[in-house]
């Protein structure tokens, strides 16, 4: 569709799936957030000017972007669109308080293609739409597909063996991100009316009030991951963490465990969440931004309602370490 032609403004901008993620780093940092990166499980696939482009061994051409840059910031998050309509549609009937762009082209970016960017209009945090990117061509990771030995079951062959190499546990793909907002109310409104964000999971507080929303994407019986975008109510508007996928149980704690013995942060894990299933496992970065690998997480289609929970201590995982403050906050 031609950049100057009407759009219905009832139609819903559509999505298809998170595609990648920016981070900005003051000079200071940036050289351990690169650092971070490669212990994380990324792998480099362009550097052009101040940004670094890291991609998993899916077929995104990145999942996400570090910027050196004056302040340390998140840089918003970037989904695909169906058609290049969606783009025209998005940029010229999100509410003026989100300041979308035109359709702009991804030049010198991997992957290349077409965007729009608009501020969320309640909080001001950046948020990218992209479409037409190319994708490359899957890598191999080098992990098996285990065969496990139940005690009753048992799956591996007579005389193999499970054996491991410590190595960072190499990202797949992005999963998720998510946002403190001070007005949930409104957010939930604005992106529930203008994308086919459909709500998975919501949370209520004491007085029946929805203070946190697990959105996925409305795809129909296509089936998606159980929450691609989330939010909750605080009295700061910051990014709280974006999450990466990795391969299975016993790569993510042998991740856990390499960047534990280099000397990082962990945050939460590892654990299991309940809405949503995933293994967690979450560490700051140099700069205190919160990263994530997860496993094991639920897929749904249109034919699964929407769950409403009270909030509750117990809500957030069925085992694994206590909530610490940090990831509270």
């Amino acid at each position: 569709m031609a950049s100057g032609l009407p759009s219905n403004p009832l139609k819903k901008i559509n999505l298809t799936r998170i595609a990648h993620v920016y981070y900005k780093h003051d000079h200071d940092k940036i050289a351990a957030a690169k650092q971070f990166y490669d212990d994380f499980g990324f792998v480099v696939a362009a550097e052009i000017g101040n940004k670094t482009y890291y991609r998993g061994y899916g077929t995104e051409p990145f999942a996400a972007v570090l910027e050196e840059a004056d302040t340390t910031e998140f840089g918003g998050a970037a989904f695909a669109v169906e058609s290049e309509e969606d783009l025209v549609h998005a940029s010229k009937t999100l509410p003026k308080e989100a300041k979308a762009t035109e359709v702009y082209e991804l030049k010198d970016v991997p992957g290349g293609g077409k965007a729009v960017t608009f501020y969320d209009p309640v909080d001001g945090f950046p948020f990218h739409l992209v479409f037409g990117q190319t994708h490359v061509e899957r890598r191999d990771p080098g992990l098996p597909t285990l065969k496990v030995n139940y005690p009753t079951e048992k799956h591996r062959g007579v005389n193999e063996f499970q054996r491991f190499k410590k190595r960072p546990a190499p990202v797949h793909k992005l999963g998720h991100f998510g946002m403190c907002v001070t007005d949930f109310a409104k957010t939930y409104a604005f992106y529930s009316s203008y994308f086919n964000f459909h709500p998975s999971e919501l949370v209520y507080n004491d007085e029946g009030v929805d203070k946190t929303v697990f959105f996925r994407l409305d795809r129909g019986s296509e089936l998606v991951d159980h929450h691609c975008f989330f939010f909750f109510e605080g009295p700061k508007m910051h990014v709280h963490h974006s999450s990466f996928e990795t391969h299975d149980f016993d790569t993510q704690v042998l991740g856990h465990d390499w960047l534990r013995e280099k000397g990082y942060t962990n945050c939460w894990g590892v654990g299991r969440h309940i809405m949503g299933s995933q293994i967690f496992d979450y560490w700051f970065d140099p700069s205190k931004f919160i990263l994530e690998h997860y496993v094991d997480g639920d897929l749904l289609d249109m034919n699964e309602p929407t769950h409403r929970t009270k909030a509750a201590p117990g809500n957030l995982h069925v085992w694994g370490p206590e909530v610490p403050d940090t990831f509270l906050q």
